[in-house]
């Protein structure tokens, strides 16, 4: 199980100096969108420079222009992007098709999916390298989110990857489940020492593990 940290701030100085605290404790280090919606490419270039051995994901969100995206961020050093299950199939297959290309993969965003189970089932076969599931943070919606997984899991034998709000307490239920990787964003960035939040994370991933 791998551990995915998020930066969704828009300040790419700020952003880094936390990722060069965190960065021991991170599988995958996520650049956020607002972060490059304020910094575009150059957000991936300096984190590819400051963390070279790192594998990095820019979650670049791409509905549209998929092969000319791809490359912009394949060229920046991003190992990983992200592309949304709602977009059209070509898109998605455009994009992968260009990503590996590049020596980059693709991580399907089912934010947006119309039909989770189709959107897991078809994944494989548009190119895709993993998925994304966000556990919903309303109440009501968390108590179907075993039936939401099980959908996806059921239909696929692709990595899924789970981001949520966690805490060190409710963590345990998403390591039981078993994902591939979990993402975390403001619950370690937004932290009085988010070293010290990001090594408790660590620790209880792979205890669960």
């Amino acid at each position: 199980m791998k551990l995915q940290i998020a930066f969704d701030l828009t300040d790419l100085e700020k952003a880094l100096a936390i990722a060069k605290e965190i960065a021991e404790y991170a599988d995958i280090i996520e650049i956020g969108t607002l972060l490059i919606y304020k910094n575009g490419t150059l957000a991936i270039e300096k984190f590819r420079e400051a963390f070279p051995k790192k594998h990095i994901l820019a979650d670049t969100k791409i509905i549209d222009r998929g092969k000319e995206a791809t490359q912009l961020f394949s060229q920046a050093g991003a190992d990983w992007i992200t592309v949304m299950a709602g977009t059209g199939k070509d898109v998605i297959h455009s994009v992968c098709t260009t990503a590996h290309a590049n020596n980059t993969k693709v991580m399907l965003d089912l934010i947006d999916a119309s039909t989770l189970g189709q959107s897991a089932l078809e994944a494989k076969n548009l190119g895709v390298d993993a998925l994304l599931f966000h556990q919903p943070y309303d109440e009501k919606e968390s108590l179907t989110f075993l039936d939401k997984w099980d959908m996806i899991k059921g239909n696929t034998n692709l990595p899924i990857f789970v981001s949520a709000k966690f805490t060190p307490e409710t963590i345990a239920q998403i390591i039981a489940i078993n994902p591939a990787g979990i993402v975390l964003g403001k619950t370690i960035t937004d932290a009085d020492n988010p070293a010290e939040q990001a090594k408790l994370f660590h620790e209880h991933i792979f205890k669960g593990a």
